[in-house]
């Protein structure tokens, strides 16, 4: 099963689904929800399939974690588990969908669908980013799944997306890091803000976020008069990013003011700008 498109995996739902679901059915029909007992794990999967289809979520993943409960140890129990975190997730119900993934990776860890479990897992943290207003400790934990699913499972049809997904979260904590950054300068708090653009220019140079990092970082220092840091930012910025209108807002800037671009006296910023012209930092 690790091959199929798990997005569209309940997609035309057999006669026998509909079978299944329709005994089903009319059991709920009658009043009262029928033993399910009294029905093959195939059938209760069949009716998850049949409800996942219709868009009752909530109810497929019912239905697909009765067959692990009623039948743990059946091949209908170990697909019905991943179908759960998958209906859990279409449902966004993100903590469940990952406990579900969760209990698969632990008792299948070789099964072919581990990868898609651990991609599942890693979604249900990705999934909840731009929802989370300052707190980063969910991308993080995105991060971290997606790396899993990279590293342990290179050669899966998982991992490319893992990849990019991983970029673009990496990418939007350096754009929280430039929004906190932003209002401190704004609120004329020059060296927390420079706190702020440093974090991102050290560690998410390879962000799109760099080249505004670098030129914030020029606006603050001069207004900190700390002209050596200012200047050796604009250099950085003109060896890397002269294509930019950073560059040339901050060129502007420093020869407005007689300063050149060009790195000046010792500290953090001209270590960076040694890295870059060994071609350690581009």
């Amino acid at each position: 099963m690790g091959s199929r498109n798990w997005q569209g995996c309940w997609h035309g739902v057999r006669l026998t689904t509909m079978v299944a679901a329709v005994l089903l059915v009319a059991g709920c029909g009658q009043g009262r929800e029928p033993s399910l007992e009294n029905f093959s794990p195939k059938e209760i999967y069949d009716r998850a399939e049949y409800e996942l289809d219709q868009g009752n979520l909530e109810e497929s993943a019912h239905y697909f974690g009765e067959v692990e409960r009623l039948y743990p140890y059946s091949d209908w129990a170990k697909r019905a588990l991943i179908m759960q975190a998958f209906a859990y997730h279409r449902d966004k119900d993100y903590e469940s969908s990952r406990a579900a993934a969760q209990r698969y990776i632990d008792f299948y860890p070789a099964d072919e669908d581990a990868a898609y479990a651990q991609y599942l897992l890693a979604l249900s943290y990705y999934d909840q980013i731009d929802d989370v207003g300052r707190d980063q400790g969910v991308t993080y934990q995105a991060l971290q799944a997606l790396r899993t699913v990279i590293e342990r499972y290179p050669d899966s049809e998982y991992a490319r997306s893992a990849i990019l997904k991983f970029d673009l979260a990496y990418d939007h904590l350096a754009a929280k890091e430039m929004e906190v950054g932003r209002y401190y300068e704004k609120g004329g708090f020059f060296s927390a803000a420079a706190a702020r653009f440093r974090v991102v220019v050290e560690d998410f140079q390879t962000t799109s976020h760099t080249p505004e990092a670098l030129f914030r970082l020029v606006e603050c220092y001069l207004s900190l008069g700390l002209v050596n840091e200012a200047q050796t930012a604009g250099a950085i910025l003109g060896y890397n990013y002269q294509a930019t209108t950073w560059y040339q807002d901050a060129y502007t800037l420093l020869t407005g003011q007689g300063l050149l671009l060009e790195p000046a006296g010792e500290n953090w910023l001209t270590s960076i700008w040694r890295q870059t012209i060994r071609g350690q930092w581009l």
